[in-house]
């Protein structure tokens, strides 16, 4: 019998891949992250003033002149020439506003006691202005609506000078506060002072007042002239401000100033000039005991009268009062 051939079946053998791990996951997402930070960068970039762009290279520059602080060559451990592991403090160090370091005015900023006092008093100069422009504002509203002080509206100066609030009661052509060289007060003007010193009753300030005169020649007997009536009209102002319910604790200082200072210049004669002051003084200038008040000598515009104040002979307020004398004043 015939041998058949063998039948050969050659079959092939599928293998599949295994589980290869998930480290591609890994790989990927530092990829999306970095690509996430890259456009966040140029999107800052973009958006960034070109000071905030050199403030920012210079840090990278140089970190440490932010803090402070730069870092310099010199001799280290590292041997002569090598880098310096110790940071030394520059004068011009950057700031850089809301970067890294403390900024001017916060809690980490160092400041010299002077700089420190200095601020204090600016700070204390400033609450002052407020309270005695709030002030001056009570007093022009109070005036529009009393009946004592309203008639008299026009012969009521108010203005802020750098001493403080000056409140000036002037006299006009036919309308005197006092008698003719006299201390002897108008029944007016007292009213117009009790209304005033209610009005200041509670203000923490001291009060500072002057009585100034025109330059009318005005001679009595025993020397009495302009300057010690000026002193006794001051002194019935202040008389009549207490009797308004003013404390008399918060007087610091009454004086005579005749017509050293006069309101209108071009006229030394002017009744206008005849004027009695009130200042209440900013409190970083309240003058202590036996310190003169230079708010008193100061000129009707506020001005600093620096070749004034030095040279004026203030006359203290004087308590007995001399016989009127018809003349002058």
């Amino acid at each position: 019998m015939e041998k058949k051939p063998p039948i050969i079946v050659r079959r092939v053998k599928k293998v599949v891949g295994g589980h290869h791990g998930g480290a591609w996951k890994v790989a990927y997402a530092d990829f999306v992250t970095a690509m996430m930070a890259f456009f966040l960068v140029m999107w800052l970039v973009g958006i960034a003033s070109k000071e905030e762009k050199a403030a920012v290279s210079e840090y990278f520059k140089n970190p440490s002149a932010v803090a402070g602080n730069a870092a310099v060559p010199g001799t280290s451990s590292l041997g002569p020439g090598g880098a310096s592991d110790k940071l030394i403090p520059t004068a011009n160090a950057l700031s850089i506003p809301g970067g890294v370091g403390p900024q001017p005015g916060e809690p980490g900023q160092s400041r010299t006691p002077a700089e420190a006092e200095a601020a204090a008093r600016a700070e204390a100069r400033a609450e002052d202005r407020r309270q005695l422009d709030s002030l001056r504002r009570e007093l022009e509203a109070a005036i529009e609506m009393s009946q004592a002080l309203a008639p008299f509206k026009d012969q009521l100066l108010i203005d802020l000078t750098p001493e403080g609030l000056r409140v000036q009661i002037v006299d006009r052509l036919n309308r005197p506060m006092f008698d003719m060289g006299s201390s002897r007060m108008k029944d007016y003007a007292g009213e117009i002072l009790h209304e005033l010193g209610g009005l200041l009753v509670d203000t923490p300030h001291q009060i500072a007042l002057a009585g100034h005169t025109d330059e009318t020649p005005f001679q009595a007997p025993r020397g009495y002239g302009n300057w010690e009536l000026s002193s006794e009209r001051a002194n019935a102002a202040r008389r009549a401000l207490l009797e308004g319910g003013l404390d008399e604790a918060r007087v610091a200082r009454v004086v005579g100033l005749a017509s050293s200072v006069p309101f209108d210049k071009a006229d030394p004669r002017n009744p206008i000039n005849r004027r009695i002051s009130i200042v209440v003084l900013n409190r970083v200038l309240d003058a202590p005991a036996g310190a003169p008040v230079d708010a008193l000598a100061s000129p009707p515009d506020g001005s600093a009268a620096a070749a004034v104040a030095p040279a004026l002979p203030a006359v203290p307020a004087i308590a007995p009062s001399l016989p009127a004398v018809p003349a002058g004043g």
